[in-house]
């Protein structure tokens, strides 16, 4: 059944929705009533309502808040239907700005009224629900953060080696079967964004690619990345079945998408699409391949795939970042600020020296851009308070003329970086060792290794190792190692199993290995601890 959740401070509006009309009927389940934003936030993490009916002024948080809240944290779902008077009507039409699928004024509701809005908000979820994903759900924001930061990697080639790509992809249950691949440089356009505030375009931009991301892999196989507040990448992942007509599949599907966008939100989309490649880690080149044709892209023409005679011509305007690979990565992960700072005085020798190469700097300026909005913790809200002093944000880059403009912007950028890794060091690496610990007592019964602990958190096995040895009291196996031993113990004591079963079971790689870990942590073999605690 659909969930509902039911928020407004006022009982007696509690109670008359509940009882309003038969929900169970409506294919309805409510789980829940809260009593203001903040515990309805705690209340969708824990059952992920499809729709929520809210009030919009509440104590602690209101009902917009929420609605942000939720859109950040989880996309399009759950679907919003809010609660006014007639005074609150302002605030009424800043939430159907933010997609509330319909408003109900308190004074005027009735069961009729109630019913309509309910049909409205199933409407469009079954709409979602044709989508390849049988069945919708919100997903915690840690998981979609690894996601976008595993996709950006791959479209930017900045993983190490082909197992840490092969590691990662299998823990997020990412599949790159497909017989070819071909990747994307997409914007999204809307003829009065220009007229909104900086906080309505986010919500605005943030809201349509969730729409995208919904609607397009009815059509076709993809994943889609936002890459900043108008411009994200999808990648095709072509089946060997469609591989004849792969472009006239593609069309169609940005087609349909567009069409819907339009009716929806008047927003369309238009791009460009790089070559066809079989090798995942070759995405990449695709990639760039898409964004070195994308102004050949408009509204009036809104794909355009990269020529095949162009395949073999060197690709111009458009700025390898990868050769930073090491730098950028390593400064990410470690909030390191000299690293960053290497990459920056590598990029002003160059490009000073070269004060034509005004596209170069522009696209390197850009890729900086996507990977400090996308591998940061709240890349976005970061960079648009760093550059908080312009009208247009951090989106300034693409009216700047020059070299030497864009290199000033990125000074302003690394020195924003800089000022905010200082304050965030200490407290991130701490909480690195912290889900790292976390994850290896979640899957103790498998044999942990640091590439995969790594993987799974999206950071080099080697930092990883540095940060146990840091910020732990042990090192890597020796934590691993304790909490395999102390689930042998509670084995030993509530199970009668051999020595051998108990190996197994704990994801050792023999009995012997695992005695002689047992004795060095408990002083004794297993078998003696079994004879003094054994059932």
């Amino acid at each position: 059944m659909i969930k509902l959740l039911i928020v407004d401070d006022e009982p007696l509006v509690q109670i008359g929705i509940k009882s309003m009309t038969n929900w169970a009927q409506l294919g309805i389940e409510i789980c829940g009533i809260a009593s203001n934003g903040a515990e309805a936030l705690q209340m969708i993490e824990k059952h992920y309502p499809e729709i929520v009916i809210t009030d919009i002024k509440m104590p602690i948080m209101d009902g917009l808040e929420l609605m942000q809240q939720c859109q950040r944290k989880y996309g399009r779902l759950p679907l919003f239907i809010v609660l006014t008077s007639y005074e609150e009507f302002h605030l009424a039409k800043e939430a159907l700005s933010l997609h509330a699928v319909d408003y109900l004024v308190k004074l005027e509701l009735s069961e009729e009224s109630l019913k309509t809005s309910i049909n409205a908000a199933l409407s469009i979820y079954n709409e979602f629900s044709k989508t390849s994903n049988a069945q919708i759900q919100s997903v915690p924001i840690e998981t979609l953060l690894f996601h976008e930061r595993f996709f950006i990697m791959l479209l930017n080639n900045l993983f190490e080696n082909d197992e840490q790509f092969n590691l990662q992809s299998q823990i997020l249950s990412l599949d790159f079967s497909s017989a070819a691949f071909m990747a994307s440089y997409m914007e999204i356009t809307e003829p009065k964004s220009d007229s909104m505030d900086t906080r309505q375009q986010l919500n605005f931009f943030s809201s349509t690619l969730q729409m995208v991301k919904t609607l397009l892999p009815k059509y076709i196989n993809c994943h889609i990345t936002a890459l900043d507040i108008r411009h994200f990448a999808i990648i095709f992942l072509i089946s060997a079945d469609i591989l004849n007509n792969y472009e006239e599949i593609v069309r169609n599907a940005i087609k349909n998408t567009d069409e819907m966008l339009k009716n929806y939100y008047g927003a369309s989309i238009h791009g460009t699409i790089g070559r066809l490649v079989e090798n995942p880690l070759d995405i990449s080149v695709s990639f760039q391949d898409a964004r070195h044709i994308f102004s050949k892209a408009t509204p009036e023409k809104p794909l355009f795939f990269f020529p095949e005679e162009d395949i073999e011509k060197p690709i111009k305007n458009i700025f390898n970042i990868s050769i930073f690979k090491n730098d950028i990565v390593s400064a990410y992960e470690e909030f390191d600020s000299e690293r960053l700072k290497t990459v920056f005085s590598s990029l002003e020798e160059l490009f000073t020296e070269r004060p034509s190469y005004h596209l170069q700097a522009l696209d390197a300026a850009s890729n900086i851009l996507y990977l400090s909005i996308s591998l940061l913790p709240n890349g976005e809200e970061l960079v648009s308070n760093i550059f908080s002093d312009h009208p247009q944000k951090y989106r300034s880059l693409f009216t700047l003329t020059t070299t030497e403009q864009i290199l000033q912007w990125l000074n302003t950028l690394f020195d924003g970086l800089c000022s905010y890794f200082s304050t965030q060091t200490k407290d991130y690496k701490n909480q690195i060792v912290i889900n790292a610990k976390q994850y290896i007592k979640n899957n103790y019964k498998t044999k942990l290794t640091l590439n995969e602990v790594a993987a799974a958190l999206g950071i080099s096995p080697n930092y990883l190792s540095h940060l146990f040895r840091k910020y732990s009291d042990c090192g890597f196996i020796d934590f691993v190692n304790q909490v395999k031993i102390k689930e042998a113990k509670k084995i030993i004591t509530q199970r009668n199993l051999k020595v051998y079963e108990i190996a197994n079971e704990l994801g050792f790689d023999n009995a012997f290995y695992f005695s002689k870990v047992f004795k060095k942590i408990e002083g004794c073999s297993p078998s003696e601890y079994m004879n003094k605690y054994s059932i």
